[in-house]
């Protein structure tokens, strides 16, 4: 609760500056239309690029701010990870995240990131009971969060689902080598294709991949790729912790941010924030006079009640 006192005229005269009228509480993203300098990203142009051999750049989002700066540093796919249920939301698995979580930030991602594709992760047990019930929680993903296409976990198993998102014009990209949904089965994130038999498995998945002529996007996965990808968290380094072999730093925000987080609570415990300067507001030399007079009448007359 925020209480306002009514000091005397002398207090209020020798406190003049310290009486602020808010405009408004926080800052504000600037809009991201006016920032927007480049058409949608298709499909079309994805398979562009491919053709190209000019490599996709994606990043993960995982609200507005996040998707904010895959805008402004025109990111080829947005791309909105399950993920986010252990950097943004503190899960200890990605297979806590429910459906309606995503579709949640998804739809913050989608106001902050127009021009690029925006992808997003089908949470773990929205696929997997059958075709027809993994239709449902990609079209609410389409129609309620805004994504543009939508990934799963898995090869050959849920090529008739991809087959019927397909069908009704939903993209749909499918993930294989390392599936962190089914960490539990494989005893943990483990490297894939580190032995003969899961290396001959995932060379069998990359030759469907170049056999369907469709983008391949790499995590982790080396140079020859037709793309990459990176937790945006991690390539900006805003969270601490343990952070897979090949993840590149190409900023260091958390570090930062803890400093200044640091210097806040320092500068307002020593009371040199806020400070009485230009950056305060301030009310009118005029209406100041008539406050105060105001504010005089009244105490007068509550002298004279008593």
């Amino acid at each position: 609760m925020l209480t306002f006192t009514s000091p005397t005229v002398l207090g209020l005269a020798r406190q003049q500056a310290r009486t602020f009228f808010s405009r408004r509480w926080m800052s504000l993203w600037s809009e991201v239309k006016e920032i927007a300098s480049r058409k949608k990203v298709t499909i079309q142009n994805l398979r562009s690029l491919k053709q190209k051999g000019t490599p996709i750049t994606t990043l993960t989002a995982y609200g507005y701010p996040s998707g904010v700066r895959c805008e402004r540093a025109d990111i080829d796919i947005t791309f909105v990870g399950d993920s986010l249920a252990q950097v943004a939301l503190g899960y200890d698995a990605t297979t806590r995240l429910t459906l309606d979580e995503m579709i949640y930030h998804v739809r913050a991602v989608a106001r902050g990131s127009h021009s690029s594709f925006l992808l997003a992760d089908m949470p773990f047990g929205t696929y997997h009971a059958s075709v027809e019930d993994a239709i449902r929680p990609a079209v609410r993903l389409v129609r309620e969060g805004g994504a543009e296409g939508v990934k799963l976990e898995g090869r050959q198993e849920v090529a008739p689902i991809i087959k019927a998102l397909t069908s009704i014009e939903i993209p749909a990209m499918a993930q294989v080598g390392l599936l962190p949904q089914r960490y539990a089965a494989l005893s943990g994130y483990r490297v894939q294709g580190k032995n003969v038999a899961s290396a001959i498995e995932l060379l069998q998945a990359v030759n469907e991949c170049q056999q369907l002529y469709i983008p391949t996007i790499g995590i982790g996965a080396g140079p020859g790729c037709d793309g990459h990808v990176l937790v945006q968290d991690d390539a900006l380094d805003i969270c601490s912790g343990h952070k897979a072999k090949f993840v590149q730093k190409f900023a260091e925000i958390g570090s930062t941010a803890t400093e200044g987080a640091n210097a806040f609570a320092k500068a307002v415990r020593e009371r040199s924030f806020p400070s009485l300067d230009a950056k305060s507001y301030g009310m009118d030399s005029e209406e100041w006079v008539k406050f105060a007079q105001h504010e005089h009448i009244q105490a007068v007359r509550g002298c004279h009640s008593e």
